[in-house]
């Protein structure tokens, strides 16, 4: 999908999660090419970059330019024994309340409940111990739509 991002984040494989749009956006001419797109509280990544610039009050140096975004692959932590590669699951946040290092990797940003997932790549057991007690692999996943 084509969106608008800041000039100085147009690059390829830029990530960046949408944290909604500006106040500045909801007059703009281009909020539905810039924004309209994207979901909130989702990760993307750029795969391609245009060649057009547009004015933009909101970003830093002032211009956004056209950039093809898909929705990123996703890091995660989980307990489940089931999973492979190539596998689906949907996505069920962990019962944990602890806050500990891994704790994004458990509930990662762009990630949400009821979410279907496949996993790219099983990158296998995690190292280090996890403060619940849960046997953890870490996935690589992508999304189901």
């Amino acid at each position: 999908m084509i969106t608008l991002i800041g000039k100085d984040l147009a690059k390829k494989g830029q990530e960046f999660i949408f944290l909604g749009p500006a106040n500045e956006c909801e007059n703009c001419r281009f909020k539905s090419s810039c924004v309209g797109n994207l979901e909130l509280n989702r990760k993307y990544v750029v795969v391609d970059v245009k060649e057009n610039e547009q004015k933009c009050p909101v970003h830093a140096e002032g211009i956004v330019i056209p950039v093809e975004v898909e929705r990123a692959s996703i890091d995660l932590l989980t307990s489940s024994k089931s999973i492979f590669e190539g596998s689906t699951f949907t996505y069920n946040a962990p019962d944990c309340d602890e806050n500990c290092d891994f704790h994004d990797l458990c509930f990662p940003d762009g990630l949400a409940e009821n979410d279907k997932c496949i996993v790219l790549e099983n990158l296998g057991k995690h190292k280090q111990e996890c403060k619940k007690g849960y046997k953890l692999n870490k996935l690589t996943l992508g999304f189901v739509i």
